[in-house]
């Protein structure tokens, strides 16, 4: 810290990064465009948890007559894992439109959205699968023993079991897709956070902006991950089965 105060370039650096006045006078309008922020990731959150247990669970059970539906969901996961997240939102945001066919999205901050959804969906479905193996084929054995039928057993025996087990990696991912909110900025999503950090940033190319939007992502992220800290002490990372 004492040798970033005390450098040359430190006084150029606190007049475009760190205005107080600046701060005081856009900070208002980010912070109402954060709003935009909590909403998208509420909704893809939902989606994601719902979508990857999916998904999940297509890839679990083992029934030969669902061997193309695992087929699906294996090419899935291994296509949306595999393409970075800001170029997926690029895809989604710009392609779907350029097909000009009656009835898809056209709004930018949905097609963000999906593009979010398509991504975390892949991943946390890995998440899901994990928790699912992860339980004891005796526990299986054990429910169908005393009378339940195969989805009785997965919905009262084992999936109760395998959510508690992945509670921590799944809030780590949301942690992530929180952050990755503002990449919906670049498909142009008018009144989110980021994008109206940088239309201020760039009015009078101060970069104070875009300090208060980083401010508001931390206050949502660092909350987060104390509480995924008091979940399971010691857990860091993205968990990729």
């Amino acid at each position: 810290m004492a040798l970033i105060l005390t450098s040359p370039g430190w006084p150029e650096v606190r007049e475009k990064f760190f205005d107080v006045d600046e701060f005081r006078d856009t900070f208002p309008d980010i912070a109402r465009a954060f709003w935009l922020d909590i909403r998208v990731f509420c909704i893809v959150e939902v989606a994601v948890l719902v979508l990857g247990l999916v998904v999940a669970l297509v890839r679990t059970i083992e029934a030969p007559a669902l061997f193309p539906l695992r087929l699906l969901a294996i090419v899935y996961t291994d296509l949306f894992r595999g393409i970075p997240v800001i170029l997926l939102v690029y895809l989604v945001g710009f392609g779907i439109p350029a097909l000009d066919l009656s009835g898809l999205p056209t709004e930018p901050v949905v097609l963000g959205g999906i593009a979010l959804a398509l991504s975390y969906t892949a991943y946390v479905s890995e998440v899901y699968r994990a928790g699912l193996r992860s339980v004891h084929r005796g526990q299986r054995d054990a429910a169908l023993a005393i009378g339940l039928t195969e989805r009785q057993a997965m919905r009262h025996v084992i999936l109760p079991q395998a959510v508690r087990r992945v509670g921590p990696p799944l809030l780590n991912d949301f942690i992530a897709l929180q952050k990755d909110v503002a990449l919906i900025a670049i498909i142009g999503v008018a009144g989110e956070a980021f994008r109206v950090a940088q239309i201020d940033a760039a009015a009078d190319f101060n970069y104070t902006p875009l300090i208060g939007a980083a401010l508001l992502y931390l206050a949502v992220t660092i909350p987060l991950a104390r509480l995924l800290e008091r979940w399971a002490p010691g857990y860091s990372g993205r968990t990729v089965a």
